[in-house]
């Protein structure tokens, strides 16, 4: 339980487009799931696309709460979160299926949950710990 706390939410997004695409088709991505009739009478749809990239939000959105703690946990979260990163960027370079505009957005969500994670740890550390700067021992603020 606790590897699937640790494990970045965006892998498992990587895990369900690599499902979707590479195992199905590509063009499953811009299947239609619903569409509703606005009150100003313009058709908003939404596809598979679409919904991966909602979750994507929200996936980032929780990584980034998760990244205000400065546990070992979350720091090894960071590493696995900068190997997630990795493996988008190589899947979009390299594989065909992975050159679509959704691939790419949840690519850059990835890349903003490295960097925001290790910015806001590293934030928060400075926060936590405070340097004497006289005898330049570091020890925990407030004591």
């Amino acid at each position: 339980m606790k590897l699937v706390r640790r494990f970045p939410m965006l892998g498992f997004i990587l895990i369900v487009y690599d499902i979707l695409v590479l195992v199905k088709d590509e063009a499953l991505l811009g299947d239609r799931l619903f569409a509703i009739k606005m009150m100003s009478g313009a058709q908003w749809t939404m596809t598979v696309g679409d919904l991966l990239l909602v979750l994507g939000l929200f996936c980032l959105f929780f990584e980034v709460y998760k990244s205000t703690r400065t546990s070992e946990a979350e720091i090894i979260g960071h590493i696995l979160s900068t190997l997630i990163f990795v493996v988008f960027l190589v899947e979009f370079i390299i594989l065909k299926p992975a050159g679509t505009t959704v691939f790419f957005l949840l690519t850059l969500m990835s890349l903003f949950d490295v960097v925001a994670g290790f910015s806001i740890t590293i934030k928060t550390a400075r926060r936590d710990f405070a340097l004497d700067r006289d005898s330049n021992i570091v020890s925990p603020a407030g004591g």
